[in-house]
């Protein structure tokens, strides 16, 4: 049983659409893809998808050379994603490094496009005369994180969930239940990951990248659609600053929403195959852990990447457990798949729409899939008519996580 109420009090955002929560907001709002056409794809033989979701330039290099050289794109993400929840959240330098601040970010695995490089030198040479040292610390699997909190000097725990898509919503459940239990007042949580070829070809490889609208980017993914065709991945970072409700109302912080639940549970019917039972059993826990109903919930914001699979497993899931109760939507109609970043960014996404009161749909979603029937998949935006979300992250492996979270009255 947790101990302490845990809320967030800070969020930032580094998307395919660019640098701040703000930007990530209005460009939602205006129902804006983030996808394009990546040229370089074209020349990587036996690729099918030619589309991805990328973050612009966003003045890397202006992050202080001293702390940036041990970075990669992801890591640099996540550092600047942090330090706008931070600066949200007023939390000053003396709160950051007094040891009662942690830090929760998960990635799919460490830097892609480090390991390419050593590789291309390594098999080219057959030595390690032009390997540089800092290369290491791009690609240890908790890069992301452990570059943050040497960047900012954090000396709490440091945790790095790699559950490839569910690491953001993992790494913020974590983050929830370890401040929960007393073990720290503050979390930054969430997850990064940066675009290679090689995370398309994955996809591309077990048939479930898009590939039908190369000429058509703002086209896909098409979650819950007829005419969806898979995945479109994409990059970026999303940092929430969680701590203790007692700890906010002492520094007169200003509160977004309250992390009320969490669960993550493991589907073992099939490593790359998702199933409903499962999902159901996931969302269950999570609201036995907010002490909610489902009708309760106001809003889900579905994992929904646009595979037949993993949209008709979801769908039958949350008809299952809510029926047509609360509106249902997947961003990443509009991001693509940010992979380990994605349940960050989009439970940032949800605690903006339940302040603002003002739930989006689902883009590129036309004509909706019969076999995803049974919810309530709106299509324009809707009046938000309460303030509790559930918010879904699903991974190969079976990984399984659900989020609960309340806007703040």
């Amino acid at each position: 049983m947790r101990m302490k109420r845990v809320v967030i009090t800070g969020m930032g955002s580094v998307s395919p659409y660019g640098k701040g929560t703000d930007l990530l907001f209005s460009m939602l709002i205006r129902n804006e893809s983030a996808v394009s056409r990546i040229s370089s794809l074209e020349y990587i033989g036996g690729l099918a998808p030619r589309v991805a979701g990328v973050v612009p330039d966003i003045g890397i290099t202006e992050i202080p050379r001293k702390i940036r050289r041990s970075m990669s794109a992801m890591s640099a993400y996540a550092y600047l994603a942090a330090i706008e929840a931070l600066s949200q959240a007023g939390l000053g330098k003396a709160a950051v490094q007094s040891g009662r601040l942690g830090v929760a970010i998960g990635s799919t695995l460490g830097s892609p496009g480090t390991m390419e490089e050593f590789f291309r030198h390594y098999i080219a040479t057959g030595g390690l005369e032009q390997i540089k040292s800092m290369l290491f610390f791009r690609i240890m699997g908790h890069s992301a994180a452990g570059n943050v909190a040497q960047a900012l000097g954090v000396s709490g725990r440091v945790l790095s969930p790699a559950a490839a898509c569910s690491s953001g919503c993992q790494a913020i459940g974590l983050g929830y239940e370890s401040i929960a239990i007393g073990r720290q007042d503050y979390m930054l949580c969430g997850g990064a990951d940066e675009f290679h070829p090689l995370v398309s070809g994955t996809f591309d490889l077990m048939h479930a990248a898009s590939t039908a609208y190369n000429d058509s980017p703002h086209q896909t993914p098409r979650p819950f659609d007829k005419k969806r065709d898979g995945v479109v991945c994409s990059e970026g970072a999303g940092v929430l600053l969680l701590e203790s409700l007692e700890s906010a109302k002492r520094r007169g912080a200003e509160i977004l929403a309250e992390v009320a639940g969490f669960a993550s549970m493991c589907d073992t019917g099939s490593i790359a195959g998702p199933a409903a039972e499962p999902i159901v059993a996931c969302m269950r826990a999570a609201l036995e852990d907010a002490n909610a109903a489902p009708g309760d919930v106001a809003y889900i914001n579905a994992h929904a990447t646009g595979t037949e699979l993993g949209d008709i497993a979801e769908s039958r899931a949350i008809a299952a457990l809510f029926g047509a109760s609360a509106p249902v939507s997947s961003l990443k109609g509009h991001l693509g798949h940010t992979m380990a970043a994605s349940g960050a960014l989009e439970s940032i996404a949800s605690v903006l729409m339940v302040r603002h009161k003002m739930l989006l749909p689902t883009r590129n979603l036309d004509s909706p899939d019969e076999r995803c029937s049974g919810l309530d998949l709106f299509q324009k935006p809707v009046e938000a008519a309460g303030t509790l979300v559930v918010k879904n992250s699903f991974a190969l492996g079976g990984i399984n996580c659900t989020l609960v979270l309340r806007g703040w009255e």
